[in-house]
């Protein structure tokens, strides 16, 4: 086949940067009206060919022809004109500006005296969001929206410039279950119109639903290119890390003790009402639900970052009193975010410092100086036995991989030496080859003995790992299940609330 009949193409690619060669030769085919999967563990290449496609990067060398044309030396601004735009995992939108104003954003229509036509820049953007099937008002302002909204307003952008490729970068990360149906209805649509999508996900499952074909990158090297129908998903696995993963879910036995930590009847009035449940020494408890269900922000007011209107919380029967986080790592519990780019991470600071930061009193000698060395020994230690993959522990941690960034937020919060260890999404964003080893590292910490309550959305994930699960629905617990032949079907009854074990108290 030329060129012609594929809508983009990337031939010997490189991209190096001093030191490190992100891309070694790598290629890429797509047809029009395709949606085709870009698969591979964190590190593995796919952020930095994303960059050279929109035009962010250009390559070391290789060739790249869009819509039948050789193309070459671009820029962002030049790649969007020409019909290639990306959909980003981290959005940016211009929080105090409109809809409209972020969708036409140094495109605004003009009148005949040169000024901006807010009257047609408002008809146009009722027309791109009518593409994608979502009613908000062009005026509103992008602080007022839902992440989700936000995602589908990038959606529409994208369309607005007539784009050929659309690259979707973790899509539904942020979604919930109606609005992932709401997507994928979008993309039937685009395809439709002989579009090209590229979708990078780690969810095999969306894979299999959305995609047509898939290319796998593995240490910046093209590995393969297959239809999705004709790959399983213990091959696109295999095909990822270069090795077979036996247990993705490596849950040891583990003798699980007397109650360690207790919550009774924590409310807020507002996102949580009348939360009781309790975790035993060397048990992994398993939080699940749906998107809005309040599962993060009961954890939030346990931790005190959310304020709480009641309810009382015990570690080995005695009363807590927290209100503040401070409070909270003094009484033994460690707390890992959600969203470990915004709460979790110093970025530009080093694999060292996060591995200590919370520790960082324990460091100091009595005339009040840190003890660099034994910091950093304490953070080589907790490298080595984590297997945080990093040039050095100066390393600044923005520039590891999410899971091995997520490694290193584990590895701060054990060095607090926590009785009670909170997980929220630990491996939400993380390829395959490193949720099993942070699964391992999870394991291990409930065979020590430390009590774990787990948040997780992947109900895969929460079956896999947990003793008992607790599901909340619109903020109340509806079910706590002992996980003996429990499904995901089981789950979700509870999650939606068509079953609930406590209605007779809502």
């Amino acid at each position: 086949m030329s060129h012609d009949d594929y809508m983009l193409v990337l031939e010997n690619m490189s991209k190096e940067f001093p030191g490190v060669k992100a891309l070694d030769n790598v290629q890429l085919k797509i047809k029009p009206g395709e949606v085709h999967a870009l698969m591979g563990e964190n590190g593995a290449g796919k952020s930095t060919l994303m960059k050279c496609i929109i035009g962010m990067y250009t390559p070391t060398s290789g060739k790249i022809w869009f819509n039948g044309k050789y193309i070459t030396n671009y820029t962002i601004i030049q790649a969007l004109n020409m019909g290639i735009s990306m959909i980003h995992q981290e959005l940016s939108p211009v929080m105090e500006k409109s809809v409209m104003e972020n969708i036409w954003l140094g495109r605004e229509p003009k009148n005949k005296l040169g000024l901006i036509d807010h009257k047609e820049m408002y008809q146009m953007t009722l027309d791109v969001l009518e593409r994608v099937n979502v009613n908000i008002n062009p005026k509103r302002l992008m602080k007022e929206l839902t992440v989700a909204n936000m995602q589908m307003i990038e959606m529409a952008k994208a369309i607005s410039y007539d784009a050929k490729v659309i690259i979707m970068d973790e899509p539904t990360s942020s979604l919930t279950e109606r609005e992932i149906k709401q997507l994928y209805k979008i993309i039937r649509q685009l395809k439709e119109e002989g579009r090209s999508i590229i979708y990078i996900s780690h969810k095999l499952d969306e894979i299999r639903e959305v995609c047509d074909q898939l290319t796998i990158f593995r240490d910046g090297k093209y590995i393969t290119q297959r239809a999705v129908a004709e790959t399983t998903e213990q091959e696109m696995i295999n095909l990822m890390v270069g090795r077979d993963i036996d247990q993705l879910f490596p849950k040891g036995k583990t003798e699980i003790g007397e109650v360690k930590f207790s919550v009774e009847n924590l409310s807020n009035g507002k996102d949580f009402f009348d939360i009781t449940f309790d975790v035993k020494e060397g048990e992994i408890l398993g939080f699940a639900g749906l998107v809005g269900a309040g599962r993060s922000e009961v954890m939030e007011a346990i931790f005190g970052v959310r304020s709480k209107t009641s309810g009382n919380i015990r570690l080995n029967g005695q009363p807590l009193v927290i209100k503040t986080a401070a409070d909270a790592v003094k009484n033994k519990l460690a707390f890992l975010t959600e969203d470990r780019r915004k709460t979790g991470i110093f970025p530009m600071l080093s694999v060292s410092y996060n591995i200590v930061s919370s520790s960082i009193e324990s460091f100091k000698n009595k005339a009040g100086l840190l003890n660099n060395k034994r910091l950093d020994d304490e953070a080589m230690n907790y490298i080595d036995t984590l297997n945080v993959k990093t040039p050095s522990y100066k390393t600044a941690i923005r520039n590891l991989s999410g899971g091995n960034q997520q490694k290193v937020l584990i590895a701060k919060w054990l060095l607090t030496k926590p009785d009670v260890l909170i997980l929220d999404e630990p491996t939400r964003g993380i390829d395959v080859g490193a949720k099993a080893e942070i699964h391992r590292n999870i394991s291990t910490m409930a065979y020590t003995g430390k009590s774990i309550i787990m948040v997780s959305s992947e109900l895969p994930e929460i079956l896999g790992m947990s003793d008992r699960i607790v599901v909340m629905h619109e903020g109340r617990i509806t079910g706590i299940l002992d996980n003996k032949n429990l499904t995901q079907e089981d789950i979700m009854l509870y999650a939606s609330g068509i079953k609930n074990d406590f209605s007779e108290k809502s």
